[in-house]
């Protein structure tokens, strides 16, 4: 079976399936899932936990040899199998699909794949695994969704949110599940279970949120310009190096600028894409900001680009930060002057 995150708890509630298989690149889901698993093995009786941990030399057979094994302190055996690779190759298949074809009532396997490449989740041994147990993938939360994730934490907390309240949580924390759990978790030492609305926030939230600096090219390119400066104020707050945010802005403008030259050109994009290796998500944000803008927007914030870098250097005057945050906002507004 294929789960998602907020079904976890009631499958484990009508009882736990013989092998787990979570993956996604969203950390805190991640590890609370697998924690979840682990507390319901512990309630029915799996007192014993053994971890493998693949690496370039993991030996497959161990899986096998593990749970042949019989338990010294406990009748039931957990055993978690730990993936650092986004592919397990034709060797691990083959073991996990053995496992799966006849479990053992006595072991539930848990297999932790944060690195699973999506593709991989086509493989026969991960049909073996959904056909024999649960596959549970873990993404980033955006936008509605993770806003309802945070009201589903604070009425688990016993809060009654206002209007308005998992929004403002879910803004200040955005990018950063851990960050929102923590403020939640200060909320309920704070205060008392109940009505909760937006005086009883503001003042009391940090603004945590967590930016990566892919996400300002993102914000950019989606030109949404109040984004673009939030994000590069944490950014700034945090003690980003103005180089590496630089090199951002600068590896996305030649990217585009080449795109842009070969549409002026009557040529398919896309080889250029492919190039430069954009994600297929981000594919079609970059064809809606490369519509009727030509190679010269995007070249000019090029030569600005290198004019920050002589600002970083200490070769020309002005603020880095502005140089930058000029360059980011004009590229959310579609180029250059």
């Amino acid at each position: 079976m294929r789960l998602r995150f907020n079904q976890l708890q009631a499958q484990l509630e009508r009882g736990l399936a013989p092998v787990y298989l979570l993956g996604g690149d969203e950390p805190f889901q991640l590890d609370e899932a697998a924690r979840l698993i682990r507390a319901a093995a512990r309630r029915a009786g799996f007192a014993e936990r053994e971890v493998l941990d693949q690496d370039s030399g993991f030996d497959w057979h161990r899986l096998g040899a593990t749970a042949d094994a019989l338990s010294l302190f406990s009748s039931r055996k957990l055993i978690e199998l730990r993936l650092n690779s986004a592919r397990i190759g034709k060797e691990g298949g083959a073991a996990v699909r053995e496992y799966c074809a006849r479990p053992c009532a006595d072991n539930l396997l848990l297999i932790l794949a944060p690195g699973l490449e999506r593709k991989e989740l086509k493989a026969r041994w991960v049909g073996a695994v959904e056909a024999c147990g649960a596959v549970l993938q873990v993404w980033p939360l955006k936008g509605r969704e993770l806003e309802q994730w945070v009201e589903q934490r604070l009425r688990a907390a016993g809060f009654a949110p206002g209007s308005g309240v998992a929004a403002l949580l879910a803004e200040r924390a955005e990018g950063n599940l851990l960050a929102a759990s923590q403020e939640i978790e200060k909320l309920r030492l704070l205060g008392e279970p109940g009505p909760l609305g937006l005086d009883d926030l503001l003042g009391t939230l940090a603004d945590s949120a967590r930016f990566d600096l892919f996400a300002l090219t993102d914000a950019a390119l989606a030109g949404d310009r109040a984004r673009v400066q939030r994000i590069l104020a944490v950014l700034r707050a945090e003690g980003s190096a103005e180089s590496l945010v630089l090199w951002v802005l600068a590896r996305e403008l030649r990217m585009l600028a080449e795109a842009a030259e070969a549409i002026a050109r009557q040529r398919s994009p896309a080889p250029v894409l492919a190039a430069h290796r954009v994600p297929r998500p981000r594919v079609a944000m970059v064809e809606r900001a490369l519509r009727g803008r030509p190679p010269r927007r995007f070249n000019g914030l090029l030569r600005r680009c290198a004019e920050a870098d002589l600002a970083i250097k200490g070769l020309a005057p002005g603020d880095p930060w502005q140089r930058l945050a000029a360059i980011a906002d004009d590229l959310a507004r579609g180029g250059a002057h």
